[in-house]
């Protein structure tokens, strides 16, 4: 993918691929930076940037750009869906199929072309959970 549009396999690109497959969790560019430094401590957070923006366009992972104010990243490129603790940001994949049924339906009732759709599932993660229940934290979704 990345030779087809002219461009290397860094040693940076390849870092940041790896640890994010190992991370296995959905983390921010700035999770990402302070993981990758621990490899090459005179990377810089705009080339991590540069690099995460470079390889979600190539379709190399996923750019999540979810209700959270923080944009993170997934090495799962299949379609999937995500759920948000709308307390900490925590994000984790939702153990759901996606649902083709959706776009099916609207085909042919819009004049818009169907790429594709985001499902986002909110709520606490089981650590906020507790907090709530335990009446430490006000809730806000």
């Amino acid at each position: 993918m990345l030779e087809k549009n002219n461009l290397r396999m860094t040693r940076q690109r390849k870092l940041i691929l790896e640890i994010l497959h190992k991370m296995g969790t959905h983390p921010s560019a700035d999770e990402l930076y302070d993981a990758v430094r621990m490899h090459l401590p005179r990377i810089s957070l705009g080339t991590v940037y540069r690099n995460l923006e470079i390889l979600s366009e190539l379709g190399q992972i996923q750019k999540l750009e979810l209700g959270g104010a923080t944009r993170r990243f997934d090495w799962d490129t299949s379609k999937h869906y995500h759920i948000r603790c709308v307390e900490c940001g925590r994000v984790d994949d939702a153990p759901l199929a996606p649902l083709q049924k959706i776009e099916n339906e609207l085909y042919g009732s819009t004049v818009f072309t169907i790429i594709g759709h985001r499902l986002e599932f909110t709520g606490f993660c089981p650590k906020c959970s507790l907090r709530h229940q335990s009446g430490s934290v006000s809730a806000s979704p």
